[in-house]
């Protein structure tokens, strides 16, 4: 696994994650990590995107079918 230092962290937000570690019960690098997890989670889905298949589904296709099943509810 991987060590990440940080430099220059700001006071307030070094007071932040800790507020935030107390309220969790855990250790502001345990927080911290959470944090940049969640916040760099989605980085990904634009390749994701770019290697789905071209089904050729016309948009117009899709929301026709979206409309008819929202109508039998």
């Amino acid at each position: 696994m991987a060590v990440l230092y940080l430099r220059n962290v700001s006071d307030d937000l070094m007071r932040r994650l800790k507020l935030l570690a107390s309220r969790e019960q855990t250790s502001v690098s345990a927080a911290a990590l959470r944090e940049l997890d969640e916040a760099t989670r989605w980085v990904d889905v634009p390749d994701l995107f770019e290697n789905l298949p071209d089904v050729q589904v016309p948009t117009a296709e899709i929301l026709a079918a979206l409309d008819e099943g929202r109508s039998t509810r």
